[in-house]
């Protein structure tokens, strides 16, 4: 019998990855390799089961990543000092999370997860 298949990996594409290294070790405290594959060392704290992912209807077609931290406006706001920016201002979700919107300095977007 056959099981469903886990997201294992994941990816960023970066047009300068240093500036982006840089942004994500800072902003989520990833412990990110050196060379041209920069690895991303899992965390700690994550759900039990791994990671889940949903698909939804939208106007473009993307890869969102859903990134958990303390505090989804504290989070938002570090990443405009890093050169990030604002895109969706922190909402709840009834009954569920509290989430908050940014892109990464080259544009990729990101949402924050409140723990």
């Amino acid at each position: 019998m056959e099981w469903a298949r886990p997201v294992v990996h994941w990816e960023i594409e970066a047009r300068e990855p240093e500036v982006l290294r840089a942004f994500y070790a800072q902003l989520f405290r990833w412990d990110i390799g050196d060379g041209p594959i920069m690895n991303v060392a899992p965390g700690i704290g994550g759900p039990e089961a791994g990671v889940g992912g949903h698909i939804r209807g939208s106007e473009t077609s993307r890869v969102n990543l859903y990134v958990q931290v303390r505090d989804v406006g504290a989070a938002q706001q570090q990443a405009i000092a890093l050169g990030g920016s604002a895109t969706i201002q922190p909402f709840d979700i009834p009954g569920g999370a509290r989430l908050a919107g940014i892109k990464d300095p080259e544009g990729n977007p990101l949402m924050l997860v409140q723990q």
